[in-house]
């Protein structure tokens, strides 16, 4: 059975074992036809390709460009297919076995900064003073407010703010406790502007009799009772693009990453920052440490006598 007969038949398993969507089964082809032709050129079709040859064939995709992820993606085309083989008989071993997958790499996280951060603040207040009080316009821009103070003072979850409860705002002090992932309970800070922003909130929240059994702080005819998160993160990028930030580059997540990384480019350390964001390893948050790196290289050009 020639290679090309045997790609198809390991789609049609695909599709009819597996339940593949045309676009896997298009994906799939066309990372099993590109090694085809690969290995063809040399002497031997795909589905009798050594180890060796599918070495060759991953090299030779780095040296076209292709991502870290993309090289990835392709060597579990081939491992499917090489099992595929190994299932139905066609074939006596599976020469992926012994391959690594490339090194992905951690992508840097996207943020914001700072003056793109005070820019979003800044909108998200002037909106809430704006509106009239007792106004649902006023109700949803004073909570965007607030919940934007909150998450770039605190590092948050999304997940963790707009499940607070309303007990955290009646205590009016600077530092909370919040159960994050795993039910681990960690201290996180609320700065003054923040408190006074949850202060307004509050107010504002009492003029509403449907939330005054609530025991949230953020409060929503959801069937959890409180803010969803998606509903955040949406009035998040319309706030954005009221205040001139591209829509794509703003998620809470997003915030969570700027509060990390401004807290870290102001002389913050490592580990302080790890406990903040509730991050069980310290590898987690080394995804800042360019941040860090650029931090010494400026320190380092700014006081060492021999910098230039």
């Amino acid at each position: 059975m020639a290679s090309g007969t045997k790609i198809e038949a390991f789609l049609e398993m695909m599709a009819a074992e597996r339940g593949a969507s045309d676009n896997t089964l298009a994906s799939y082809r066309r990372d099993l036809e590109d090694a085809d032709v690969f290995m063809t050129a040399g002497g031997l079709g795909l589905a009798d390709a050594s180890a060796a040859g599918i070495r060759a064939y991953l090299a030779d995709i780095a040296g076209r460009g292709f991502a870290p992820t993309t090289q990835a993606r392709k060597l579990s085309s081939l491992r499917q297919f090489f099992k595929f083989l190994y299932a139905e008989g066609l074939r006596g071993d599976d020469p992926t076995g012994v391959l690594d997958s490339p090194k992905k790499g951690r992508p840097l996280p996207k943020t914001l900064s700072e003056e793109q951060m005070l820019a979003l603040l800044d909108r998200a207040a002037e909106e809430a003073r704006a509106a009239s009080e007792g106004t649902p316009e006023r109700l949803a821009a004073q909570r965007l407010s607030t919940l934007l103070e909150m998450l770039y003072a605190s590092g948050l979850r999304v997940s963790e703010l707009v499940t607070l409860p309303l007990r955290v705002a009646l205590r009016d002090e600077r530092f909370f406790a919040v159960r994050g992932k795993g039910g681990k309970e960690r201290i996180v800070p609320l700065s003054a502007k923040a408190r006074q922003a949850v202060a307004h909130w509050v107010r504002e929240r009492a003029r509403h009799p449907a939330f005054a059994e609530s025991p949230w702080l953020f409060p929503a005819a959801s069937a959890s009772g409180h803010l969803p998160r998606q509903v955040f993160a949406r009035e998040l990028k319309g706030l954005a693009a009221r205040a001139g930030i591209s829509a794509a580059k703003i998620s809470p997540h997003v915030l969570r990453h700027a509060f990390a990384s401004h807290l870290l480019q102001n002389g913050a350390d490592l580990r302080a920052v790890q406990q903040l964001l509730g991050h069980a390893d310290i590898s987690t948050t080394q995804i800042y440490t360019h941040v860090l790196e650029k931090r010494l290289q400026e320190l380092v050009q700014k006081h060492h006598p021999l910098a230039d």
